[in-house]
């Protein structure tokens, strides 16, 4: 049985195919692994390919669940009580419930993309069928720029977090070379699966992390005179916002719900794809809880001088203890990002090799290279934008406007309505889709605009220290 069968069959999936979809609008569908004909396979050359496929779709949606809250439930959260501080409590809470709702909207379009079309590995295939070979450069070249974007992110992270944890005088881009090292060095495993075994001591760590933030926090409000009553948080935004402010802070949400762009990744190692669905629901619900809380709690106890990351706010002691035990989720969750970055690009580099499969001497020596120049990367973009928020608002508002907002409601218009436009259940999709798409585009071009401006205004303000050089980075 060949590298298609078996894709085919463990996945259970019926529908169209690339090839039916590529015959249909005039384009040549992407390349799949070609294994030689069955006489023409030596038994060590049938080997790779069966322990590839073997150890490629062992994803079940409980480690699913697992491996989504990885990539999903981290950075996201250390920014959510600045924006509250930003947005008010009201605005605050609205946005985290209604990101969240639209988040898991979307990515179920993305599921059923999925099912309806087996073949697609990630999002750049999603693209090549909406829009032929251009959809697929398009959205692949924004994957692989978000990814190291996001890989970056957790490297400058990395890097506050040591400087807490150590107050030492060290200087700051020899802890970004130790961040990017462990970032690389957990990023090795190249299955999701794998993965998923590090998922439980990353989610542990950050509940931790928050809770600690969460007790420290309520613990010297009330130690202030005046108790909580004296803490001068607002429900309604704050006074002097302005326009770029805002933004930033609506963009570190939409940060924040972020899952769906990897999602056709981890899907395509799930032995059962159908049950996408549950895990969906369960890390949107999840998410939306513990954001909710976080910002809210964090918020009310420390008012509009709440840190980002929030962790700094906990005191000096309880913060550098939060920052210890937040270490495994900065690393795990940051490296995945790689890991996902490399499948993207190893795996169309050697589409019609066993090397794809990483299990022999050329397959790790490729893969090594590969994700070793994706943290380098990062590691470049991490000294180059050494501010958290501005860096997740920019990365925000470029890439995850598009992947968690736009691009889905365009797969319902493209490849998943059925029926009449008349149809009741698709004039309202049609309604709520072209609401999120419109909501997309806002993100990314005022996002885009807020960001660049607080960038530019940091740099000139003399804020943030210059491009690779020692000192504290900018929150």
């Amino acid at each position: 049985m060949g590298y298609e069968d078996d894709i085919s069959n463990s996945h259970g999936s019926s529908g169209k195919s690339f090839e039916d979809e590529s015959e249909k609008k005039g384009y040549d569908a992407p390349p799949a692994f070609e294994a030689p004909m069955v006489g023409e396979m030596t038994d060590a050359e049938q080997a790779v390919i069966d322990h590839g496929i073997h150890k490629f779709n062992r994803l079940g949606w409980k480690r699913l669940t697992v491996v989504l809250i990885v990539e999903a439930i981290a950075l996201g959260s250390l920014s959510i009580p600045s924006t509250f501080a930003k947005l008010g409590m009201v605005a605050g809470v609205i946005c985290c419930v209604g990101v969240g709702l639209i988040a898991i909207y979307t990515s179920y379009i993305v599921g059923q993309v999925k099912l309806l079309f087996p073949e697609v590995a990630n999002y750049a295939d999603a693209g090549r069928l909406m829009w032929g070979k251009f959809g697929y450069e398009l959205i692949n070249f924004m994957l692989a720029l978000q990814l190291i974007f996001l890989t970056g992110s957790h490297c400058l992270t990395g890097t506050i977090a040591w400087q807490n944890i150590t107050q030492s005088t060290i200087c700051s881009v020899i802890f970004a070379v130790v961040s990017a090292i462990i970032l690389l060095l957990l990023a090795i495993p190249p299955s999701f699966t794998e993965v998923a075994i590090l998922g439980y001591v990353d989610f542990a760590s950050i509940i931790i992390a928050i809770g600690i933030t969460i007790i420290g926090t309520g613990i010297d409000a009330h130690k202030q005179p005046g108790g909580l009553g004296a803490v001068q948080w607002s429900p309604w935004p704050k006074e002097d916002l302005v326009f770029a402010e805002a933004f930033i802070a609506i963009s570190n949400i939409v940060f924040a719900y972020s899952f769906a762009m990897c999602q056709f990744s981890f899907m395509d190692e799930m032995h059962t794809p159908r049950d996408f669905k549950k895990s969906i629901w369960v890390l949107g619900i999840t998410e939306i809880i513990i954001y909710t809380l976080t910002g809210a709690l964090v918020y009310a106890f420390v008012g509009p001088d709440v840190s980002s990351p929030a962790l700094t706010s906990a005191g000096h002691t309880l913060g550098r203890i939060a920052y210890g035990v937040a270490l495994p989720v900065i690393f795990i969750s940051g490296s995945i990002n790689t890991v996902v970055f490399g499948r993207l690009i190893h795996g169309r580099i050697f589409a019609n090799s066993p090397i794809r499969f990483i299990n022999t001497k050329m397959g790790w020596i490729t893969w090594m290279a590969v994700i070793t120049a994706a943290t380098v990367i990062a590691f470049i973009i991490a000294e180059v934008i050494p501010f958290f928020d501005d860096l997740l608002s920019i990365s925000s508002a470029l890439f995850i406007s598009g992947f968690t907002f736009y691009f889905p409601a365009l797969m319902w218009f493209l490849l998943i309505k059925k029926g009449s436009w008349m149809d009741r259940e698709n004039i309202v999709l049609a309604i709520v889709n072209g609401f999120i798409f419109v909501i997309g585009i806002l993100i990314l071009g005022a996002g885009t605009y807020s960001s660049i401006y607080d960038i530019i205004k940091n740099y000139n303000d003399g804020t943030v220290r210059g491009v690779f050089t020692c000192g504290s980075p900018s929150t």
